[in-house]
């Protein structure tokens, strides 16, 4: 047996309940899956463009027993008679082949056929028997250059104009890869494998050792404010007298001889032809918005339209892919808001669920409202903005196998045991201050231990297992149907192998503690009487993104000021937040509906948790031993 929380009077009579608020009309739900399926349709005619290129979903065997998930973007122009360049795209750390679909979609509204993949460890690909899968096997580029240079198995590609291009990692693992097929070209004889490499996004791989091997065409892009900047040798951005662009730039063949002292941005050096043609491109970019920019996606498309002779094709700057971003974002919002109607149906009219359904209690009296109030607010935000780095600093000692990128069964991905850590921790915190909260103000009404037994609480949990189903189910319909998922460029929901359920299991009861404490304090410490509700959710809303969006502010607020990031070594668990905040901002308001709809503040937890920490397992490094 367990305990909910609900306010009583002080001479401990029941408290009159208020009427329920009627659950959301089930012609919502019909609007919302109506959305969906609109707007996937749409994604699909944007990234297909009209039906002009062929999208096919590819499971690769690599060498032992490793596999790469991919997906083909073949313009239907490319044919056996009319073989057509190909460009391989790499995404960088923490993100899935989705995520980069933008350039393999531009690419191939120009006739270049283009393979996206998941990088080994990343998405639906597998772990990799290297802990240094980027520097050791390109991410499995390698593998996937062989395949096709050698094997033949695409008629449709001229395999003497094959490309690659990728960003952060991904970019350096396509220098990487540009330098061992120029050490086998040397070595055997003959031409690269690859012909042309676009790097964005990595500067550590410019080194004399590498470039000296490489025999391909390269293009270069690298933001101007990246947040890593600081581990360039000049500890900038700018690329105009970068020691790795100068170097870059002055192993360029077939032009001028003689070496550069300063880089000129944009302008082309060397030859094509001699493949040895180089480019830099310098963007006022942050590191994690490069890929999404339209300025950097023309960059890449102009190198490759370059060096493969298709100048002739749209221009650069005709661009579609935004389209798609906001069609699946669309996708994205009515899936979630969904999940409200089909749970009030469920718990209306299924026998087993309206057991959950309760009063909804009163709010607290609008002079709880208080300076202790605030205070208490404004701690709860400080202590999740101040634990966050050394928490995820912990994880790194707590958790060694996944921190060294060693295949692990015991919470194998890396950058969530981090945040699972915080959230754990701030979850308590929750706890804390609600209980603090209360002594400070003195407030007579007693929280009586409303009886939730074990029946009730796996009713909660079979609830949650349809709303899960449901969702999921419905997003691999779409994928099946239309081939995309729910997202806005790295932020969203994707579909995921069975063999991330385990995870699933091992990952959601720690982060539970954090649902129920934000659920406590949004529906039992900032629900006041006489407020209006949209104010009161918007501001548990805020007050649950603030101590992380405060991370984000120092962290930008510092960089802006003398050039460099507050956080160094912690800056990749910092760029994690570009996607976990907005989870944060919208978490209160599904606590809130739930609360309503049942009067409970452990019903919306229980269902959401499930969905929101599977969007976060599906879309990070995962270093289970397959």
């Amino acid at each position: 047996m367990t305990t909910d929380f609900l306010p009583l009077p002080a001479d401990g009579a029941p408290a009159l309940p208020t009427p329920r608020s009627k659950g959301p009309r089930q012609g919502s739900l019909g609007l919302c899956l109506l959305m969906v399926l609109v707007a996937a349709w749409l994604a699909a005619w944007v990234q297909t463009d009209g039906g002009a290129v062929q999208v096919t979903g590819l499971r690769l065997p690599m060498h032992g027993g490793q596999w790469l998930a991919a997906d083909l973007f073949r313009p239907r122009t490319a044919t056996k008679d009319n073989p057509a360049p190909l460009v391989v795209v790499v995404p960088g750390f923490q993100r899935s082949k989705e995520a980069l679909q933008n350039v393999a979609i531009e690419l191939a509204r120009r006739g270049i056929v283009a393979i996206v993949i998941d990088p080994y460890a990343q998405g639906n690909s597998s772990a990799s028997l290297s802990p240094r899968a980027a520097t050791d096997e390109g991410y499995g580029l390698f593998g996937i250059v062989d395949h096709i240079a050698k094997a033949g198995v695409l008629d449709y590609v001229d395999t003497a104009r094959i490309g690659a291009t990728g960003h952060s990692a991904g970019g350096n693992a396509v220098l990487l890869a540009a330098s061992h097929f120029g050490k086998r070209a040397r070595r055997e004889g003959g031409d690269s494998l690859l012909h042309s490499v676009f790097v964005s996004g990595y500067l550590l791989c410019f080194t004399d050792k590498n470039l000296k091997d490489v025999r391909s065409n390269v293009g270069m892009s690298y933001a101007r404010h990246d947040e890593g900047a600081y581990r360039n040798e000049n500890g900038d951005g700018d690329m105009t007298r970068a020691p790795e662009a100068l170097r870059f730039v002055n192993s360029a063949k077939g032009g001028s001889a003689a070496p550069v002292a300063a880089v000129e941005l944009d302008h082309w050096y060397g030859d094509a032809a001699a493949r040895g043609l180089r480019i830099v491109h310098n963007e006022p970019l942050l590191h994690p918005l490069q890929p999404y920019s339209s300025e950097a996606t023309a960059n890449q498309i102009a190198f490759f339209q370059r060096v493969f002779g298709l100048e002739s094709t749209r221009p650069p700057a005709d661009q579609t892919w935004w389209w798609k971003e906001w069609a699946t974002l669309l996708c994205l919002i009515a899936a979630l808001l969904g999940v409200v109607p089909f749970a009030s149906y469920l718990l209306t009219n299924v026998r087993t669920f309206q057991p959950l359904v309760h009063a909804v209690p009163p709010p607290a009296p609008a002079n709880a409202r208080g300076p202790v109030f605030w205070l208490l607010l404004t701690a709860g935000a400080a202590i999740a903005a101040v634990t966050y780095i050394p928490l995820t600093e912990l994880s790194q000692l707590w958790f060694p196998a996944a921190t060294n990128r060693e295949q692990t069964w015991f919470f194998p991905q890396r950058m969530n045991n981090g945040v699972m850590l915080w959230a754990l921790c701030n979850g308590l915190v929750s706890f804390a201050l609600f209980w603090l909260g209360r002594r400070l103000t003195g407030r007579r009404e007693r929280l009586v231990a409303t009886r939730t037994t074990i029946g009730l609480l796996g009713r909660a949990a079979a609830l949650s297992l349809c709303v899960f189903t449901a969702f999921y189910g419905l997003l691999f319909l779409v994928y099946w149907l239309f081939h995309v998922d729910f997202r806005f460029t790295f932020l969203g929901a994707r579909t995921f192998d069975a063999s991330l359920l385990p995870l699933l299991a091992m990952y959601a009861p720690a982060f539970l503690p954090f649902f129920l404490g934000n659920s406590l304090r949004a529906n039992c410490a900032m629900r006041f009487d006489g407020e209006p509700e949209w104010r009161s959710v918007l501001r548990a809303m805020a007050a649950n993104a603030l101590g992380l969006l405060l991370i984000l502010v120092v962290q930008y607020v510092h960089f802006a000021a003398v050039g460099r990031v507050y956080w160094t070594d912690g800056w990749l668990y910092v760029n994690l937040l570009f996607g976990v905040v907005p989870i944060m901002f919208v978490l209160p308001w599904f606590h809130r509906r739930f609360f309503l709809l049942t009067g409970r503040i452990h019903v919306g937890p229980i269902v959401m948790c499930p969905l929101f920490i599977m969007m976060l397992v599906a879309n990070t490094v995962c270093y289970l031993p397959f």
